[in-house]
Formats: C-alpha cells, sequence, structure tokens
C-alpha cells in the first residue's frame, strides 16, 4: 500500500529486510499525470506498485524518474507503460552499458565466483527477478543537464556524487527525494575509507526542506535529519 507522506507525495515503503534490496519509491499525484520517483527494483516490484496507485485512487503516472542508474532504482521500468521516463544526461551510457551484459541467474552466479564482493547485490537480483524471458533494461526518454521543471511542479536537480555520477534528486511540496545520492559507492566499488557525503549532506539540509527521504531508510522531518546529522 501507498503511504501518504505530505502535499501530493506518496510512498511505496521500502522492504525492511535489507537483504532483499527493494528501496521506497516516490509518487507525486496530480491531476496533469502522476511522477513516479524510480521504477522499483523489478517489474514485479512495480506492478505492486501500479496495484497501490490504482487502489489510493491516484491519477495514472505519465512520468518516471530514474535517481540514478543502479538497478534496483530502474529495473522494473519495463512494467510501466505509457511514461517518459526521466534521467540525468550521464544515466543512458551506463544503463546501456548494464543493457549489454547477457543478464540470466548464470550470469549472475558466474560474476559472484568471479567476484564474491558481487554477493549481495547479485544475490538480491536473482530474487527480484526469477524469470528473464521479458527483462529489458529501459534507455531514458528525456534526459537533462542540471535542472529540470515538470509540468506538475516536480523539480529534479543534479547532485552527482561518490555514490552515481548520474544522481538526482526531486524536490516537491515541501519533500527532497534524495534518491542514494549521499550513499559511498556501492559494496564491490567501496574503498575502506569511503563513507556518507556529508558535504552533500550539509547542503541539503541548509536548503530547509520539510521532509527528506532518502531510498533506504524511513522519511525524516528536518529536525529528525537535523538531528541524525
Amino acid at each position: 500500500m501507498l503511504e501518504h507522506l505530505a502535499g501530493r507525495v506518496w510512498l511505496s515503503p521500502l522492504d525492511p529486510d535489507s537483504d532483499a534490496i527493494r528501496p521506497s519509491v516516490a509518487v507525486i499525484a496530480d491531476e496533469a499525470g502522476s511522477v513516479v520517483v524510480d521504477a522499483g527494483n523489478s517489474p514485479d516490484h512495480a506492478r505492486t506498485i501500479q496495484a497501490a496507485i490504482a487502489t489510493a485512487g491516484l491519477p495514472a503516472p505519465k512520468w518516471l524518474v530514474y535517481t540514478h542508474h543502479h538497478w534496483d532504482h530502474t529495473w522494473g521500468a519495463s512494467a510501466w507503460h505509457d511514461v517518459t521516463v526521466v534521467a540525468h544526461t550521464t544515466a543512458t551510457d551506463l544503463l546501456k552499458a548494464e543493457a549489454a551484459k547477457p543478464w540470466s541467474h548464470r550470469y549472475l552466479h558466474d560474476q559472484v565466483e568471479a567476484n564474491p564482493k558481487l554477493g549481495p547485490s547479485f544475490r538480491a537480483r536473482a530474487l527480484a527477478v526469477p524469470d528473464w524471458n521479458d527483462f529489458r533494461i529501459v534507455l531514458p526518454d528525456q534526459t537533462f543537464d542540471d535542472t529540470l521543471t515538470l509540468p506538475t511542479g516536480v523539480v529534479l536537480r543534479h547532485v552527482g556524487g561518490n555514490h552515481a555520477p548520474d544522481s538526482l534528486i526531486a524536490v516537491v511540496d515541501g519533500v527532497a527525494l534524495l534518491g542514494d545520492a549521499f550513499y559511498p559507492p556501492p559494496y564491490h566499488l567501496r574503498r575502506p575509507d569511503d563513507t556518507i557525503d556529508y558535504a552533500m549532506v550539509k547542503q541539503f539540509l541548509s536548503e530547509q526542506h520539510d521532509w527528506y527521504v532518502d531510498a533506504h531508510s524511513a522519511p525524516r522531518t528536518r529536525s529528525a535529519a537535523l538531528a541524525g546529522s
């Protein structure tokens, strides 16, 4: 089920089982067409969110925004129909490289054998996508460099960072949807000295949004986010 957060913003909550790597997905409801922020980690995840949108009686999505190219934020895209997929300009080549890989359970197994650090991510992918017959990675229809304001008033802003070069945030109705922007690099690329990007967190807090939502934690009010910083 979707949970109402503030204004037009609804959330499909993250899976509390961290091994599942199933992040939260935001829906900004608007009569011009809803905006979905991140696609879900699989077509099954996307279909669950679609059912929740229908149950809540929200307008059908018209835009699907990738906060960045990582699998758990984009692999559900093939189940979203009649939407414009929006991402940062650099996401296109990154997703093309991912689309060229021979995704299958055998490929996942072989990659983990070659690099055990891939284990947590690739095991979660195998659970998320039990059938690869109709699986495909969807490239963006629309990209931007610095900022983009959608017709619904959702403001997208590229922030980059160590987690993914194409990271963007979405801001609307006092809510900042941060994806994984301030996280350290993915586990298999992480060095011992890689940490949260505290300078980026400080910048976000200085903007004084009412709510801060990253994809793998519960939403925080500004006061709670300040206390946690």
